[in-house]
């Protein structure tokens, strides 16, 4: 029997239900270990991070970031791959990057702006009951204020611009669902991971927002990757879905100014940058990551893709206003 891979990480955290959902759709043997955000011990020193999730391979690589970690996985589950190759895969690691590096602050506002999440939150890593004034304590609900500054949803303006920003996407998926099995087609890819992350360690676990009103995307949850036979295929590029669509919009319109700042303050080194979000200026702390992240998709289209298919690309890129952050 294939020695199994090791998920180290905490069911509450988007980025670790993202992996194991991922590692559900590749049919990989895994095991759950328990780790605490900023733990210290032994996985995160060898990952070389503070953050989950990490993954141990068989061959006892601790591996950390989800996005290589699916490419590693692609490789050795072929059949199950989440990036297709080609033109395609640059598409869907873009609205990736959407989800993980954008819409995911709204996760962190949903669960440390409102009591009853920092309670239930706090209390499902304690294991317990706790008051709002002990959960305010916790270093948990410490950390959470910090990460709703550091990603731009401190003001009531911005917290109900992402709000509105969220349900739209969740209102897109509602209605994709209805149309295809997945959020990009009659297959998963990577982008279905993300979301599913978000479902299941935040929106769908915390008592907050309610989501009576989009019952296909928490029925979706509840069954989707292990019922998937490794059938069907994506929306072609460079359509794809109405989905695909609505967050390659968003990542035009709001995205890629943050993508630019960012950039060009990490440039300067700036520690904060300030730019218009949803018409309003607003100050972000300034991150190595997103940048990382951004360069990733850079380096898809620049070693993945024949001149044919990188010409295509970069023309797909000026046509839907992407080209400033993802040309390579």
């Amino acid at each position: 029997m294939t020695a199994p891979y090791i998920l180290h990480g905490a069911p509450f955290s988007l980025f670790t239900r993202k992996l194991e959902a991922a590692l559900h759709f590749y049919q990989a043997p895994f095991q759950h270990q328990a780790l605490t955000i900023g733990a210290s011990d032994g996985p995160g020193l060898r990952a070389g991070t503070h953050q989950i999730p990490v993954l141990e391979t068989p061959e006892d690589w601790m591996l950390a970031d989800t996005t290589p970690i699916l490419d590693l996985l692609d490789a050795r589950f072929p059949s199950r791959r989440m990036f297709p190759d080609g033109p395609l895969g640059v598409l869907v690691h873009i609205v990736e990057e959407v989800l993980d590096e954008w819409t995911a602050r709204v996760m962190v506002h949903f669960r440390w702006h409102y009591e009853d999440n920092v309670r239930h939150i706090v209390g499902e890593f304690l294991g317990r009951e706790v008051s709002i004034e002990e959960a305010k304590r916790h270093p948990l609900a410490q950390w959470g204020p910090r990460a709703c500054r550091a990603t731009g949803t401190e003001s009531p303006f911005h917290r109900a611009a992402v709000e509105r920003e969220f349900f739209a996407v969740l209102a897109a998926l509602e209605q994709q669902l209805g149309e295809t099995r997945y959020a990009l087609g009659e297959r998963p890819c990577a982008v279905d991971t993300n979301l599913l992350g978000g479902l299941r360690a935040h929106v769908n676990n915390d008592p907050l927002p309610d989501l009576s009103a989009y019952p296909s995307c928490t029925a979706w949850d509840t069954h989707c990757t292990e019922a998937w036979a490794a059938d069907g295929a994506l929306a072609e590029f460079p359509n794809s879905t109405p989905f695909a669509q609505h967050i390659l919009k968003l990542a035009r319109d709001e995205y890629l100014p943050f993508l630019l700042g960012n950039a060009a303050a990490l440039a300067a080194g700036h520690k904060a940058f300030t730019i218009e979000t949803y018409g309003e200026p607003l100050s972000y702390l300034t991150r190595s990551y997103p940048e990382r992240s951004r360069r990733m998709v850079q380096a898809r289209i620049r070693d993945r893709l024949s001149n044919q298919q990188r010409s295509t690309v970069t023309a797909w890129l000026n046509e839907v206003g992407l080209a400033a952050a993802f040309a390579p």
